[in-house]
């Protein structure tokens, strides 16, 4: 599995983002029972600079906490059982890992909602890398009943690996 992470900020989130990383985006993965060795991409940004890509790609111009940029098309939701129909879509050349997309994380965002939400900052990157990684593997939470599935894997994802509230 490769997983390349960029610190793009001087804001300083105080906690050792690369362990959180490396462990929920496989965490993420294995719950999703994903066929392959994957490849993803993270990176730490600042309020500023996400809200240039919210307003860019969601013609949204606020910034955000988390955006996810999937490189798969899903029919259904990690349903990855097309991918090896189209190899140089999905899959790196050079590695042959499938290539899932990029996660792009305000660290801005990530203070401020743990002390809004009275959890740790780990707690809170943890559950962003989750609900990312849902997005990763296709799932979106536009209708409640996509929501609720999508709060319940996350639960499921971080409490598995030990954050929890």
């Amino acid at each position: 599995m490769t997983i390349q992470i960029e610190y793009e900020t001087d804001k300083e989130i105080g906690v050792d983002y690369e362990k959180i990383i490396h462990e929920i985006i496989p965490a993420a993965l294995d719950y999703e029972e994903c066929p392959y060795e994957a490849e993803v991409n993270v990176i730490l940004t600042d309020n500023d600079a996400i809200q240039e890509i919210n307003r860019e790609y969601r013609q949204i111009d606020a910034p955000t906490d988390v955006l996810s940029f999937p490189m798969i098309d899903y029919e259904k939701e990690s349903d990855f059982s097309h991918v090896e129909d189209s190899v140089e879509d999905y899959f790196n050349p050079e590695s042959g890992e499938l290539i899932l997309g990029d996660i792009i994380i305000s660290v801005e965002k990530v203070i401020e909602q743990a002390e809004k939400y009275g959890h740790s900052r780990e707690r809170e990157l943890a559950f962003l890398i989750a609900h990312s990684m849902l997005h990763l593997c296709g799932y979106d939470h536009m209708v409640d009943e996509e929501r609720e599935v999508m709060e319940k894997k996350q639960r499921e994802i971080l409490d598995g690996v030990g954050y929890t509230r």
